[in-house]
């Protein structure tokens, strides 16, 4: 019993799962992916809300700079 016992605690240390001496916890390609894939979301998500916020804003200028060209010289703008 003390052998059986012995053998399952040498296998299992802090709730990870050691096989010929290293851990499968060690294994995390996945997590970075993962990670790499948030921070995609995060800046779309902020390059959109950039665009939104500025977007009547910079078509309104881009009306007026407009307007002011076709009118010509002449106007003041």
């Amino acid at each position: 019993m003390r052998e059986t016992v012995a053998r399952i605690s040498a296998t299992f240390t802090n709730g990870r799962h050691l096989r010929d001496g290293s851990s499968t916890a060690t294994n995390d390609a996945g997590a970075s992916s993962v990670e790499y894939g948030l921070l995609v979301a995060a800046i779309a998500a902020v390059i959109v809300a950039i665009i939104f916020a500025l977007g009547v804003g910079v078509k309104n200028t881009f009306n007026k700079t407009s307007s002011c060209v076709s009118a010509g010289a002449s106007s003041t703008c």
